[in-house]
């Protein structure tokens, strides 16, 4: 009986891991397909003639899918945009819906003292402890944006592995 459970428990984690990420080969799958595995997606947007679905797999996930569909409901690409490259995007000035258009909702959002604006941050894949943040000011646009330290690297009683 106990090997069955441990069995039973590990096809649960691995059926559950099989939805955080689109199928590798969209040939034929359909828009409720990806939304069967994946979930209800945060933010549907048209997008040239056809619609993007958007999946942010937060607050600690490292990982924002957005999946195209064609007019007909049809997948026929995905990406993952929390990227160095869509970063480097993000410039003081921009209006805070095209931050939104590209890396998608945040993890995180932290308001600033004396109400000067919010904090968007970004958990994403990376060899160092850090996450991409967009300070937005009150008449939503970026003022700055760059990498910061997440608040769970800088504990004290964290355990660090040569």
């Amino acid at each position: 009986m106990r090997v069955s459970s441990w069995s039973l428990a590990g096809l649960c984690l691995l059926s559950a891991c099989s939805g955080y990420a689109p199928p590798k080969n969209l040939a034929g799958v359909s828009g409720e397909q990806i939304v069967a595995s994946m979930g209800t997606p945060d933010t549907q947007r048209r997008f040239d003639g056809g619609t993007r679905l958007e999946f942010p797999r937060g607050p600690y996930g490292r990982h924002t899918w957005f999946v195209y569909l064609d007019a007909a409901g049809n997948a026929v690409r995905a990406e993952q945009v929390l990227t160095e490259k869509n970063f480097g995007q993000i410039n003081p000035g921009m209006h805070q819906d095209e931050v939104r258009e590209r890396l998608g909702r945040p993890g995180e959002v932290q308001g600033l003292a004396r109400a000067r604006g919010t904090v968007w941050s970004y958990r994403f894949e990376n060899s160092f402890c850090r996450w991409f943040q967009v300070e937005i000011s009150q008449e939503q646009t970026v003022r700055s944006a760059g990498y910061g330290e997440p608040p769970e690297c800088s504990r004290r009683d964290r355990v660090l592995i040569p």
